[in-house]
């Protein structure tokens, strides 16, 4: 198959693109910089020039591909505070590449995240929402209705699926938020976990996680929700520790009202358990995990190498 892939040269689209090419397809890869252009030219992918807002190069790019793979979002306006900006962004990438594929047959995986339901694991069949959410910044449903989107082309003729990813897709050079944990431990002396650290999340290895996207546009039925989950859910207070003993720092216990001030906008995020299931996604597509699990990757101390100038 020739696949377009958007964020192709990201921290989970430079696996996928690799993976997509070792399993005998061709991939067109967008790219918005002449950095992003030559790894993509290293890796033996075609280079389509352009970014989410240029949607008569992504309409054009899925009209010229058997498939495509929707991994980029605009993260500089979600954190910039322009979450509807950002949100509204990408539902018009969505729509112009599907103006491409409508009546086709062709694949179009989009990406999403594993919904968050405390204290219950949660399953490809949670976390649906209307179609039509509001993309305003004080909804946590509009990137979920975006997937909704999507999954409703299966009426349209495009064979789409949504691909929801854990809070951690860990592996070396990964930037993400068990980075980030890190850099905080350093920086204050201590690793620190929310309360008891009983929070929970679902983790995939970014080589795992590749292997679901390119099963889901070889085989993945229209409509479908995907869990590229690994593992259900890692205990917070475990990750603290593996960080702790590699850093030679204690461990501690931070109360919830003060994991914004600790951690900053990321003590939100940890102080939430949230595990998924993948078991699903790995019967339908006949997945299984391989790569190492996170504590174990972190255990390999890449995540603690510290830049030379």
């Amino acid at each position: 198959m020739r696949v377009f892939v958007t964020g192709a040269s990201g921290w989970i689209g430079s696996a996928v693109v690799p993976e997509l090419l070792t399993h005998g397809h061709q991939v067109l890869g967008l790219a918005r910089s002449d950095a992003a252009a030559a790894a993509l030219t290293e890796a033996g992918a075609e280079v389509v020039r352009g970014s989410l807002d240029d949607l008569a190069v992504l309409r054009a790019a899925a009209a010229d591909a058997d498939g495509v793979v929707h991994l980029a979002f605009r993260h500089d306006l979600m954190f910039g505070g322009d979450v509807q900006g950002a949100v509204d962004a990408d539902r018009k990438a969505v729509s112009a590449m599907a103006e491409a594929l409508v009546g086709t047959g062709r694949p179009l995986v989009h990406t999403g995240g594993t919904p968050a339901i405390p204290g219950h694991v949660a399953t490809e069949a949670d976390g649906r929402v209307s179609a039509d959410a509001p993309s305003a910044a004080d909804n946590p449903a509009a990137r979920a209705a975006t997937d909704e989107m999507v999954l409703a082309l299966a009426d349209e003729g495009v064979r789409s699926a949504v691909v929801r990813l854990p809070r951690t897709n860990h592996g070396e050079g990964d930037a993400g938020f068990i980075a980030m944990m890190i850099a905080t431990a350093r920086d204050r002396g201590v690793s620190a976990c929310v309360g008891d650290g009983s929070q929970r999340w679902p983790a995939t290895h970014r080589l795992d996680t590749a292997r679901v996207f390119r099963l889901a546009v070889e085989k993945a039925p229209a409509g479908s929700v995907l869990h590229a989950v690994g593992e259900e859910g890692v205990a917070m207070r475990d990750v603290a520790e593996v960080i702790g003993r590699h850093l030679d720092v204690p461990v501690a216990s931070v109360a919830p009202e003060d994991a914004m001030a600790h951690f900053g906008w990321l003590g939100a995020i940890i102080s939430v358990d949230q595990p998924a299931s993948g078991a699903h996604t790995q019967e339908l597509l006949g997945w299984r995990p391989t790569e190492p699990t996170l504590l174990a990757d972190i255990e390999q101390g890449h995540y603690f190498r510290v830049p030379t100038a």
